[in-house]
Order: C-alpha cells, then sequence, then structure tokens
C-alpha cells in the first residue's frame, strides 16, 4: 500500500513539473489529447498501463 501512495505521489511530481516547465506545451497536449478518437485514447491508456506494469516488474525482478 506504501509502494502505491509512493507511485502516486511521484505521479503527481513529475505531472506537476511538467506544467510549471511547459504550460503551452501541455496545454497543447490536453488539447489534441481531448480531440482524439476514443479509440486511439483507449489503445494508449492500455499500451502505458502495459509499459508500467513491465517496469515495475522488471525493477521487481532485478532491482
Amino acid at each position: 500500500m506504501l509502494d502505491l501512495i509512493a507511485a502516486l505521489g511521484l505521479a503527481l511530481a513529475v505531472e506537476g513539473i511538467l506544467f510549471a516547465a511547459f504550460p503551452d506545451g501541455m496545454r497543447k497536449a490536453m488539447y489534441e489529447a481531448a480531440h482524439s478518437p476514443s479509440d486511439r485514447m483507449r489503445l494508449v491508456g492500455i499500451a502505458s498501463a502495459l509499459a508500467g506494469i513491465a517496469i515495475i516488474w522488471i525493477v521487481r525482478q532485478f532491482g
């Protein structure tokens, strides 16, 4: 449970840094995401989730 809370905190920190460093770029990215087809968003979400799970598995196995 502590790992989940730490991961959420890290995700918020990275997102906050991106918004602070590149506000115009993030606004453009959010606009493009909002106007993307649902199927594409679903595929990107699944790919991101699988990549995250793979990273966690690799770190737990070899780290």
